[in-house]
């Protein structure tokens, strides 16, 4: 990272270290920013999406229906912008089996998306005693990073050392990117903190837009910087009060677009280019709310089906259960289901026999014993690229 590569507008000021690298420490929030129509318009579209998401969301039959898919793809999409392999159905089954099962490999670093859920779902139970603060986006950390590559990286702990941005194997002197010394960085969370819990006049979504820039230019950890940032939106649009339900999860847009999503923060930092980036997250905001709204809608026309075949016969209330429950989580075994509905491990056999037998279940394995059964057509509709 070279002062040539910034400009006299960027959004901070650049410090030498005495081993002779440049760093970037960004200004405190808020920055000044040019009223217009181009962002008004964009605020009032995101706006309208996530009304329509959220009253989606207060409308559903259960109000824990489909959040456990939507964590879960979030956390597939927003590990693989930072290059893990795991996909949806490998997360499902790995979950399902408590580890991989014996004739199924691993599948890559899906132990560090299996930590991304458990992180959001801590911290949307944390909230409720916690608010959104720099102890919080620790203790979000410590779960992000528990038992995985990035264990050794101080989990749960602010940076102590200097770390940077760039190609794979590149120095402090070629990075892209240096974020501030450790001194600087202390201040900036201070700040970033304060920033939080402060009455802002912006609209809420760009607000947002700005703490995710600034969460990112800080770049506080060693490891997993991306990760709790985008976590962090997620979570802030229901501790602010606008999504009752975590619905919404922007990786999906990020990860279409990753260039652009990484040279917008960039630019911030350079060129002190608000406006670019802020008008790209709230395109994603809207993008997404839309795509949400759509996946809702088709996962509860199924849920329906499926219910209504159960009702037709007059079955019993277990198999509804047994259909909510797929709806949370849509891999299941035996003993799962035995364990989550509070039932013998005998009469979980005969209702996912009977689901079997009505075509929503697929048993996958082909074992005689620690046999895993599928919702198929959930999961696609979940793992869909796009339901817009």
């Amino acid at each position: 990272m070279q002062p040539s590569d910034f400009t006299e507008d960027r959004w901070g000021r650049l410090t030498r270290a005495a081993e002779g690298y440049w760093a970037f420490v960004p200004n405190p929030l808020p920055p000044a920013l040019e009223p217009g129509w181009e962002l008004a318009d964009q605020v009032s579209e995101a706006d309208r999406a996530l009304g329509l998401l959220a009253g989606t969301a207060r409308n559903l039959p259960n109000p824990h229906l489909l959040i456990g898919p939507f964590v879960r793809r979030e956390a597939v999409l927003s590990s693989r912008i930072e290059g893990t392999l795991a996909s949806l159905s490998d997360l499902f089954f790995f979950e399902a089996a408590n580890g991989p099962a014996p004739d199924r490999p691993q599948a890559p670093d899906v132990h560090e998306v299996m930590n991304y859920v458990r992180a959001m779902e801590y911290g949307l139970e944390r909230l409720s005693e916690l608010p959104a603060s720099l102890r919080l986006i620790r203790e979000l950390h410590a779960k992000l990073m528990e038992g995985v590559r990035g264990e050794r990286q101080a989990p749960g702990e602010f940076r102590r050392s200097q770390n940077w941005i760039g190609p794979p194997g590149c120095t402090l002197m070629e990075a892209s990117y240096v974020p501030p010394p450790v001194p600087e960085m202390e201040d900036a969370l201070g700040g970033f903190e304060a920033y939080l819990h402060a009455k802002s006049p912006l609209p809420p979504l760009v607000r947002l837009a700005l703490v995710h820039y600034q969460f990112e230019a800080i770049h506080p950890f060693l490891d997993g910087n991306g990760r709790i940032g985008r976590l962090l939106i997620s979570l802030l649009l229901c501790s602010e009060g606008l999504l009752p339900q975590p619905l919404l999860h922007l990786s999906a847009f990020f990860e279409r677009h990753r260039d652009q999503y990484y040279g917008l923060l960039l630019d911030v930092s350079r060129r002190g280019a608000w406006l670019p980036w802020i008008l790209f997250f709230l395109r994603g905001v809207a993008e997404q709310s839309h795509d949400a709204v759509a996946r809702t809608k088709r996962l509860l026309d199924l849920w329906g089906e499926y219910r209504g075949k159960f009702l037709a016969a007059r079955s019993s209330a277990l198999l509804l259960r047994l259909v909510d429950d797929l709806f949370f989580y849509p891999v299941v075994t035996i003993p799962r289901a035995a364990e989550r509905l509070g039932i013998t491990h005998r009469s979980a056999a005969l209702n996912i026999e009977k689901m079997v037998n009505a075509g929503i279940l697929t048993e996958v394995t082909g074992r005689e014993r620690y046999k895993v059964y599928v919702a198929r057509r959930i999961i696609d509709l979940v793992e869909a690229q796009s339901s817009t």
